[in-house]
C-alpha cells in the first residue's frame, strides 16, 4: 500500500515536473525559421497562396502575439544563407517540400538550440533523419494534407502520357496541324495494366481513381500488402518480386517514401525489366529514380515518356536531363515544377497543419501520431512517410 502510495507520488512528481517544463516552454520567446519559396507577383494577387515567403503560412500574427520572432525566407544554399546563418539558435525549423531547405548533419550541428523541423506538407527527407534521432530532435509533418492533390496529379500525369498530349499541345502552338505526327504514340488507356509502386495513402487513392477507366489489370509492388478488402476495393492484385513487376506494367507510377532502401531504386538495370515502351510517373521523390538513366531510357525509346513533378534537386538546375529528354517520336516528357502537392487547397489544409503542431509544441501537448516521423523517443513506430 505504501509503495503504491510511494510509486503515485512520484509518478505526480514527474507529471509536475513535465507541467512546469511545458509550461516554461510555452512561455518563454521561441525564434521560429520558415523556409518557403517566392511567390512573387501572384503571392500578392492571391493570398491563399500560403506557402510562400509573401504569406508566410498565415500565420506571423498568431506566432508574435504571444512573442515568438518569426524569420522567413527562400534563401536556403551555401555558408552565406539566411538558413545557414540562423539555424544557430534558432528553436523551430519549418519547411516545405516544394522549397525545401536541407537539414543535414552540418547545419544540426551547427542549431544548438533546435527542437522541432517541422515540414508544411509530407515528406521530410529533406532532413538527415537518423542526425535529428540522435540528437532528440523531433520531425514532424503534416500527413494527409497532400493526398488528394497528389493522387489527382498523378492520374493526369498518366493520362497526359498515354494519350500524347504535351507533343499535341506544342504543335497547336506552333501553328501546325498535322494530327498524324501526334496520333502515332496516342493510346487509350482502357486495356492497360496500371502499376503502384507503393500502395499507401496515394498509391491506393490513384487505383480509386483508375477504376471508371477498365484497364486490363492493377497491380501493386509493396514491404506490406494490403487487406483484402482494400484489395478488392482496387481490383489489386500484389507482386512481391520488384522486377516482375514492372515487367507487367505498361504504367507505373511511383508513390513510396525516400530513405536509403528507395533511393535510386530505379535505375539502369532496374529499367532494362520494364515493358519496352512503358510509361512511368513519379509524384513521390525524385531520388527514388536515377536521372540520367530514367533520361536515358526516354530518350532510346525503351521508355515511350516519363512525368513527375518532383526532381532530385529542388530547384532543379536549367541544365537537369529531365527537361530536354524526349522519346523517339518527340514526346514523353510530362515534367513540371514541384507543385502537385501545394494547390491552394493543399496550402490551406498544410497551413493550418503546421499551426495545429506548432500550438501543440508550445503548449507540450501530444502530436498527432500519424504526423510524427521523429518524436522524443526517435523514429515513430508508424511506417515513415507513408504515401
Amino acid at each position: 500500500m505504501f509503495a503504491k502510495a510511494r510509486t503515485g507520488a512520484i509518478q505526480a512528481s514527474v507529471r509536475n515536473a513535465q507541467a512546469a517544463a511545458f509550461s516554461k516552454q510555452a512561455s518563454r520567446n521561441m525564434k521560429i525559421l520558415a523556409i518557403l519559396y517566392k511567390g512573387g507577383e501572384a503571392a500578392k494577387q492571391e493570398p491563399r497562396l500560403l506557402g510562400t515567403v509573401e504569406n508566410e503560412l498565415g500565420i506571423r500574427s498568431w506566432l508574435e502575439s504571444q512573442g515568438h520572432e518569426y524569420l522567413v525566407s527562400d534563401d536556403k544554399e551555401g555558408p552565406n544563407s539566411f538558413l545557414h546563418k540562423n539555424i544557430h539558435d534558432a528553436d523551430v525549423v519549418i519547411t516545405t517540400p516544394f522549397h525545401p531547405g536541407y537539414l543535414n548533419k552540418e547545419l544540426l550541428d551547427k542549431a544548438k538550440n533546435l527542437k522541432l523541423c517541422v515540414t508544411a506538407g509530407v515528406g521530410s527527407d529533406h532532413v538527415d533523419l537518423n542526425i535529428a534521432a540522435e540528437k532528440g530532435l523531433e520531425v514532424i509533418e503534416v500527413t494527409g494534407s497532400n493526398v488528394v492533390s497528389v493522387a489527382e496529379h498523378a492520374v493526369m500525369s498518366i493520362l497526359l502520357l498515354v494519350r500524347n498530349f504535351v507533343p499535341a499541345h506544342e504543335m497547336i502552338k506552333r501553328g501546325d496541324w498535322l494530327v498524324s505526327d501526334v496520333a502515332r504514340n496516342a493510346f487509350d488507356l482502357e486495356g492497360k495494366v496500371v502499376g503502384t509502386l507503393g500502395a499507401g495513402r496515394i498509391g491506393f487513392r490513384i487505383l480509386q481513381r483508375l477504376q471508371p477507366f477498365n484497364c486490363k489489370e492493377f497491380l501493386y509492388y509493396d514491404y506490406n500488402a494490403l487487406d483484402p478488402t482494400r484489395e478488392k476495393e482496387v481490383n489489386a492484385r500484389r507482386v512481391e518480386d520488384l522486377k516482375q513487376f514492372v515487367s507487367q506494367c505498361d504504367v507505373v507510377t511511383v508513390n513510396a517514401p525516400l530513405h536509403e532502401g528507395t533511393m535510386g531504386l530505379i535505375n539502369k538495370d532496374l529499367l532494362k525489366h520494364f515493358k519496352k515502351g512503358a510509361w512511368l510517373v513519379n509524384t513521390a521523390r525524385g531520388a527514388i529514380c536515377n536521372a540520367e538513366d530514367v533520361a536515358a531510357a526516354v530518350n532510346s525509346g525503351q521508355l515511350n515518356g516519363y512525368a513527375g513533378d518532383v526532381w532530385n534537386v529542388q530547384p532543379a538546375p536549367k541544365e537537369h536531363p529531365w527537361r530536354y529528354m524526349q522519346n523517339p517520336l518527340g514526346g514523353g516528357n510530362g515534367m513540371v515544377p514541384h507543385y502537385s502537392g501545394t494547390t491552394l487547397d493543399a496550402q490551406l489544409r498544410y497551413a493550418n497543419g503546421t499551426k495545429q503542431i506548432l500550438e501543440n509544441f508550445f503548449q507540450g501537448k501530444p502530436q498527432l501520431p500519424a504526423n510524427v516521423i521523429i518524436g522524443n523517443k526517435g523514429y515513430a513506430t508508424t511506417s515513415y512517410g507513408q504515401r
